[in-house]
């Protein structure tokens, strides 16, 4: 009996914080600058990739570079990344090749509570972001390109090898919920649902049955939004 005990014991912190939850009106803190602590995201299915969309709010005070989304592949660790270098620009990664997008630096940098999605198709290489629900100026890149499936999913961190190389200075600090992905482009009449607390169908990664592993120190609380 206690050789079943020690090994249920060990299998338990084996696993670590993996969980599949439901993460309604909770969010992911991520409390100080680190070059550890992250949440690796599990995709409900790995497919290769020639559309997608990723939504997620964020709310943080930093005014550096810091990553949103890292997808990385064995081939790629820029496969598809959401980077924002500063508190007015927002840089998509697909396979290497960046589109940045910019907001107008009319005030003095605050702590923002962000609604960003952001949308590329293979087809016609168009990018999209969303901000608060307002699209941005599109962009194209990597027409007729296809994402590769095998990835490592990250929150809070940027990946500069497969599912590691993290820098502190790249780090995300702050509250992060709602994570989502689509493997295809969110239409408008989708993206003002997600406004009004909607949930287009089929995600991928699902805030409400994510499959998720929090590695270091990061805190799941409500999200008071």
């Amino acid at each position: 009996m206690k050789t079943l005990q020690s090994f249920l014991l060990l299998l338990v912190s084996s696993l670590g914080s993996l969980a599949l939850e439901d993460l309604e009106r909770k969010a992911f803190i991520f409390p100080v600058e680190s070059s550890t602590a992250h949440v690796v995201l599990r995709p409900a299915r790995q497919q290769p990739l020639t559309s997608f969309t990723v939504c997620l709010r964020s709310y943080t005070d930093l005014t550096r570079a810091h990553s949103l989304f890292s997808y990385a592949t064995r081939k790629a660790d820029n496969e598809l990344l959401l980077f924002k270098p500063n508190p007015f620009q927002y840089n998509l990664y697909v396979g290497w090749s960046v589109v940045t997008f910019s907001t107008a630096d009319n005030s003095v940098p605050k702590p923002l509570r962000e609604h960003i999605c952001v949308s590329w198709e293979s087809a016609t290489g168009i990018a999209e972001l969303w901000l608060n629900g307002v699209r941005l100026p599109r962009k194209g890149m990597k027409k007729e390109y296809t994402i590769g499936p095998e990835a490592s999913i990250v929150l809070g961190q940027e990946q500069d090898s497969f599912g590691g190389g993290f820098h502190i200075n790249q780090s995300f600090t702050g509250e992060m919920t709602d994570v989502y992905m689509w493997g295809r482009v969110l239409s408008p009449e989708d993206q003002a649902a997600l406004q009004n607390g909607g949930r287009p169908s089929d995600p991928l990664i699902d805030w409400q049955s994510l499959n998720h592993e929090i590695k270091g120190y990061v805190v799941v609380k409500p999200s008071q939004w």
